[in-house]
C-alpha cells in the first residue's frame, strides 16, 4: 500500500463492481486508490476505520431531487435537503429545474441557483436544466454551462412558471437537444387522458387514483418512444408508476431506442391499498398504484426494463398537504429514507444489496454521466455509505432533516441503519447526524 494513502476503510462486506467481499479500501486526495485484501497493512500515519460486518457500499446517487431553493425555501432548501441526503447515505444529488424561483431555464438562472447552493451543500450537487415552450434558444447555452440534461413536462407541472410541452414543442426541443448530444428527461403523463379523467374533490384516495389513470402514462410514453425513435434522441422516463407501459419500454429498448427509465421508492414500497383516506402525504403524480402493479415494477427492475431508483423528493409546507387529494400538493419526501425503504422491500423479495447498489448508485451515476461516482473501485471518488443491513428502526419524522418533516413513511419499521456517510474520504454524517457542509457543485464534463 502506497505511503501517500490518507485513509483506509475496512469491512468484511464491501460491495464492489465485481461483487461483495472482505476488503480494505485505500483513499488518497479524496479518491479511491486501491481495493485491497481485508488484512492489508495500514500505512503509518493513515487514518483507519474498521466497520466490522457493517456493509461498505458506494454513496448513493439521487438524480431526482426538488430542492426548491431559491424562491420556495419555505418548502425546502440546499442546507436541509443535503443534510437529509447525507444522513441517508446519499452523497450526490441532481437538482430539478423547478420548483425554485427562478427555474433553471437560462444560464443566468443556473448561476443564481449555483451561488445559493455553493456554501450550503453537505453533498455534491449537480443541476438539470428545464425545457419550456419558449426557451429552445437557451438549451445549448445551458448544456455548455454544465447542466446534466433537460427536464420537460407533457402535462401541467403544477407551477405556472414551468409550462408543459405539447407534441410539436417536444419534437422541437428534442431535435435541438439531440443536435448537441444532450439528454431529455420527461414527466410522461398525457394531458388529454388527464383532462378526461374524473376529478372528485375530497379525502378518498380511490378518487384521486382514478383521476391519474395508467393510460395517461402509457400514451405519453408511447408518444415519447415514437419521437425518440424518429430523431434518434436520448430520453429518460421519470418516476414510472404504470406497469402497463413496461412492454412498450422493453420493446423500444430491444429495437435500440435510446431510452432509460426510473422508478421511485414510493412506487416500489407503498401501495394504493394501504393509503388512508385524507392522508395526502401519500399523494404524488403519477400516483402510487396497486400491489399487483408494484409486483410488475419489481420484475422490471430485475430484468433491466427499469434502470434505476431515485427519490423524486418533492416536499412542500405542511399546510399544502390538506386532506383533499384533489387540491393537496403532490409530492413525497423520502431523500433520507430511500435506502432503507428499498432495502426493506428488496430483502423481502429475495433481492440483494448488490442489486440495490446497482439501482441506486451505479445506474443513476451512469444516467447522468457521473464517471467519478457510483462504485467502489480505483479512480472513483471516495464516496461511501456504511450500512447495518440487519438492524431496524422505526421512522420518526422528528429525526428527519428535510425542512418540512412530512413523510409517508412515518411509523414504518425499516431494515437498514445508515451508520455513517463519507464524501471524497471525509465523514459527512455519523449515525444520522450530518457534519459541516463540504459538498461541491458539479458540472457535466462531456
Amino acid at each position: 500500500m502506497s505511503d501517500d494513502v490518507e485513509l483506509v476503510l475496512r469491512s468484511t462486506r464491501v460491495i464492489t463492481p465485481e461483487g461483495t467481499r472482505a476488503a480494505s479500501v485505500a483513499v488518497a486526495a479524496g479518491k479511491i486508490v486501491a481495493v485491497l485484501p481485508h488484512d492489508a497493512e495500514v500505512p503509518a500515519g493513515a487514518r483507519f476505520e474498521d466497520f466490522g460486518d457493517d456493509v461498505l457500499l458506494p454513496g448513493l446517487v439521487d438524480t431526482h431531487v426538488h430542492v426548491n431553493d431559491p424562491g420556495r425555501t419555505e418548502w425546502e432548501g440546499f442546507w436541509t435537503a443535503t443534510r437529509a441526503a447525507a444522513a441517508g447515505g446519499v452523497t450526490t444529488i441532481l437538482d430539478m429545474p423547478l420548483n425554485s424561483l427562478p427555474p433553471t431555464t437560462t444560464v443566468d438562472h443556473l448561476r443564481v441557483k449555483q451561488e445559493v447552493a455553493r456554501t450550503k451543500a453537505h453533498v455534491d450537487v449537480g443541476f438539470w436544466g428545464g425545457a419550456l415552450p419558449d426557451n429552445v434558444k437557451d438549451l445549448r447555452p445551458l448544456h455548455d454551462a454544465g447542466v446534466y440534461g433537460f427536464k420537460c413536462f407533457l402535462s401541467p407541472s403544477g407551477v405556472d412558471e414551468f409550462p408543459e410541452l405539447d407534441q410539436e414543442q417536444l419534437a422541437t426541443s428534442l431535435a435541438e437537444i439531440t443536435g448537441f448530444g444532450g439528454l431529455m428527461i420527461v414527466h410522461a403523463e398525457d394531458p388529454h387522458h388527464l383532462d378526461s379523467a374524473p376529478v372528485v374533490p375530497g379525502p378518498k384516495y380511490a378518487d384521486f387514483l382514478a383521476s391519474r389513470p395508467r393510460d395517461a402514462e402509457n400514451t405519453a410514453i408511447g408518444n415519447l418512444i415514437a419521437q425518440a425513435k424518429r430523431l434518434n434522441a436520448r430520453v429518460h422516463v421519470l418516476h414510472l408508476s404504470s406497469s402497463d407501459a413496461l412492454p412498450l419500454i422493453a420493446a423500444a429498448k430491444a429495437e435500440g431506442v435510446r431510452i432509460t427509465v426510473e422508478s421511485c421508492p414510493h412506487y416500489l414500497t407503498l401501495t394504493a391499498e394501504e393509503v388512508p383516506d385524507g392522508a395526502s402525504e401519500f399523494k404524488c403524480c403519477p400516483p402510487i398504484r396497486e400491489a399487483a402493479n408494484q409486483d410488475l415494477l419489481w420484475d422490471a427492475l430485475a430484468d433491466g426494463t427499469i434502470d434505476c431508483i431515485v427519490s423524486d423528493h418533492s416536499p412542500s409546507t405542511a399546510d399544502l398537504k390538506t386532506d383533499d387529494f384533489a387540491t393537496a400538493w403532490g409530492g413525497i419526501s423520502s431523500l433520507q429514507l430511500g435506502l432503507p425503504a428499498i432495502w426493506t422491500e428488496a430483502r423481502r423479495r429475495g433481492r440483494t444489496l448488490e442489486d440495490v447498489v446497482r439501482w441506486m448508485s451505479a445506474a443513476p451515476a451512469a444516467l447522468a454521466g457521473l464517471a467519478d461516482k457510483g462504485a467502489i473501485e480505483a479512480g472513483r471518488d471516495a464516496d461511501f455509505a456504511v450500512l447495518a443491513p440487519e438492524e431496524t428502526f422505526t421512522v420518526d419524522p422528528a429525526e428527519l432533516h428535510h425542512r418540512n418533516r412530512v413523510t409517508a413513511y412515518a411509523g414504518k419499521t425499516l431494515h437498514g441503519v445508515v451508520k455513517s456517510t463519507w464524501l471524497r474520504g471525509t465523514q459527512i454524517a455519523d449515525h444520522g447526524t450530518p457534519t459541516e457542509p463540504t459538498g461541491r457543485l458539479l458540472e457535466r464534463q462531456n
